[in-house]
């Protein structure tokens, strides 16, 4: 036979609501605070451990919850609506929704590389790129194409640093 512990769970933190006075001046300290303050305003704010991330992005969250805390969250009606038009562009496919939406350049943006002293620009198209008049699936394949050689066309194009994920 088992035991089953009988301890109640631990109660939910209490975040404290901040008065909208306060709110300029909480959003002012953000910038100089050191990590550990902001790891301690998290643990304050949200109730939990912060995430292992960047120093903007728990600055970012944190400003976006002082803000909440103050002011008063989104809507239900509002959140409700933000999940159905995320549900109609990846159509349910959660390997879709967890790839940023914002990883591909607009369509329209143009890239200019100098290689061996020769300007080449490709435009971003909705689906492809445009280089040299001609579609390409990649940018890979259009700094193939220049430097003879393989290439990440995102590293090529200075999109993204070398060895960044």
């Amino acid at each position: 036979m088992t035991r089953r512990s009988t301890a109640a769970p631990a109660p939910a933190p209490t975040i404290p609501k901040i008065p909208s006075t306060q709110v300029l001046s909480r959003l002012a300290a953000l910038q100089a605070a050191p990590t550990a303050m902001l790891k301690d305003q998290w643990r304050e704010l949200f109730g939990k451990e912060p995430p292992p991330w960047n120093r903007a992005y728990i600055q970012s969250r944190l400003a976006y919850r002082i803000q909440e805390l103050a002011y008063g969250g989104l809507k239900p009606e509002t959140v409700d609506r933000l999940v159905a038009l995320g549900e109609q562009l990846d159509g349910g496919n959660v390997v879709l929704r967890r790839i940023r939406a914002d990883s591909r350049p607009l369509a329209g943006t143009r890239l200019i590389r100098e290689w061996q002293g020769v300007q080449h620009v490709v435009t971003v198209r909705v689906n492809d790129f445009e280089f040299e008049g001609r579609p390409y699936q990649s940018l890979s394949a259009i700094a193939r194409h220049i430097t003879g050689t393989r290439w990440n066309g995102w590293t090529f194009f200075g999109l993204r640093a070398r060895g960044e994920a």
